[in-house]
């Protein structure tokens, strides 16, 4: 019996909320959401991992990921809200680039042709 990708997301959910809260508790860089951020990193690889690899999921996907990590370094103080703005701007437009490899499949929801 195959279990559905969908049934990840209630464990994984619970396990960032935790996570997060745990690394809040204990002083790990108090000054970082830690459920926003590990929430943003969660998303993307559940995107991936339940969506697969499609024109669709490959820019969401590492978006999101990489949405983290900058937040991460904001909240850090380590990069300034003026450079994660463009920052992200730039990486969406590189991640539709990359979702144009013809190699790349259209979402199956979105049928054999797309133009995403």
């Amino acid at each position: 019996m195959k279990t559905s990708n969908k049934t990840l997301i209630p464990p994984v959910v619970l396990i960032t909320i935790g996570t997060g809260w745990l690394l809040t508790t204990i002083g790990i860089a108090p000054g970082v959401d830690w459920v926003w951020t590990l929430g943003l990193a969660i998303a993307g690889l559940l995107t991936l991992v339940i969506c697969g690899i499609d024109k669709l999921s490959v820019v969401i996907g590492p978006f999101l990921i990489l949405a983290s990590c900058l937040s991460l370094l904001r909240q850090t103080g380590r990069l300034t809200t003026n450079i994660e703005i463009p920052i992200l701007v730039i990486l969406a437009g590189l991640l539709m680039f990359v979702a144009r490899i013809p190699s790349i499949p259209a979402p199956k929801w979105m049928g054999k042709e797309s133009d995403l």
